[in-house]
């Protein structure tokens, strides 16, 4: 009988395991490479022991139904950590937008996290970003969020994906996310747009002077001041973009729980 518990405690610790390793492979900061792949394995395991000793006790056995909910647990992990990542990306389409209107949109650097290139502004914003999240505690959250999936949805049970109520939410985030990227690029690409009206009149008034080797340096300079003077509205905006994603994930979570 001993043995009986100690094999079905395993089982339900491998689901927890697979659930909490999806989440950290797509969320942001957590997934980073700079993080070592030791310290991450050992936070997930004493992570997913504490969840273990907290959930009550499931009886599983190993059978085909099993393997069923280790799939389930995998995407369900991926699908959360993707959702915050989506979120988080609106910071960098807002960047994308200003280095393409000040003349950066040929420059890019190197995401850790996905190891892709991503623009110069917009991975700026997303480290500014990541460190006030880090500043507020915001990755307490979201292992707090993490723990809180397993009481909306239970390792021992499947989920359902054609719910109309998830395609809804799927396709409501999309939206704020292009939302707040606008939000956060319209203050500088407008003064950028200001910019090369007023090049276009001096290259109308004044046809001596060209207008392609001074716009450059000017719309950088512009861009940079700007950055300055509007970066304590860029700081609001994350924060209620980083409240949009908790309250999100959570409502996420509910609706694959079935609530």
């Amino acid at each position: 009988m001993i043995s009986m518990i100690n094999f079905s405690s395993l089982l339900v610790f491998l689901l927890v395991v697979v659930r909490i390793t999806g989440f950290f492979v797509m969320l942001p900061l957590f997934s980073y490479s700079t993080i070592p792949n030791l310290f991450k394995i050992g936070f997930m395991f004493f992570f997913g022991l504490i969840i273990t000793t907290t959930i009550g006790n499931i009886e599983l056995t190993f059978d085909g139904f099993y393997l069923f909910l280790l799939m389930k647990e995998a995407l369900v992990g991926l699908a959360i950590g993707l959702f915050a990542y989506i979120i988080l990306s609106a910071i960098q389409i807002a960047g994308g937008f200003i280095d393409f209107q000040m003349g950066f949109a040929i420059a890019n650097v190197i995401d850790p996290q996905t190891g892709a290139q991503s623009p110069l502004t917009g991975q700026y914003f997303y480290i500014i970003s990541l460190l006030f999240l880090l500043s507020v505690d915001g990755h307490h959250l979201l292992i707090d969020g993490m723990y809180y999936s397993y009481q909306a949805i239970p390792v021992d049970q499947l989920v359902s994906l054609s719910n109309q109520s998830l395609i809804d939410k799927v396709i409501y985030t999309f939206s704020e996310m292009f939302l707040t990227a606008f939000q956060l690029a319209i203050p500088i690409v407008g003064c950028l747009f200001l910019v090369d009206i007023a090049l276009g009149m001096i290259a109308r008034t004044v046809p001596q002077l060209n207008v392609f080797v001074v716009g450059l340096p000017l719309k950088i300079l512009v861009s940079f001041i700007s950055i300055l003077v509007f970066l304590a509205l860029y700081i609001g905006i994350v924060k209620r973009l980083f409240t949009y994603m908790f309250d999100t994930l959570h409502g996420f979570m509910q609706i694959l729980g079935g609530a």
